[in-house]
């Protein structure tokens, strides 16, 4: 344990920014896992969940918690990923409400 004053105050701003830093960070985790989720889903609001987590990477990386590039990369899958679920729908919900009508 540090026992030089100035040494002391540097290790409390550490603590307070790395516990910043990780809510930060976790957030930007879930938002891109909640986008990921919403694509196998085939959830109707896919587009609203990759724009939170394209912002909530946004943030992180402008307060320095990830590098630019880093979310720059992120950002850049879930686009990709995005544009492929927009120009080809997937075709789940017909395929089970064909399956009820030859049942019945």
């Amino acid at each position: 344990m540090a026992n030089i004053k100035s040494q002391i105050k540097r290790n409390r701003q550490s603590e307070k920014r790395r516990i910043h830093n990780r809510n930060l960070r976790g957030a930007a985790r879930t938002a891109i896992t909640a986008a990921r989720a919403a694509f196998s889903e085939n959830d109707p609001e896919t587009k609203e969940a990759v724009i939170k987590a394209i912002s909530t990477l946004d943030k992180a990386a402008e307060k320095g918690v990830i590098h630019p590039n880093n979310a720059s990369r992120r950002k850049g899958r879930l686009m990709k990923r995005l544009a492929a679920f927009i120009a080809n729908p997937p075709v789940v919900e017909e395929v089970a409400s064909k399956k009820k009508k030859k049942a019945a």
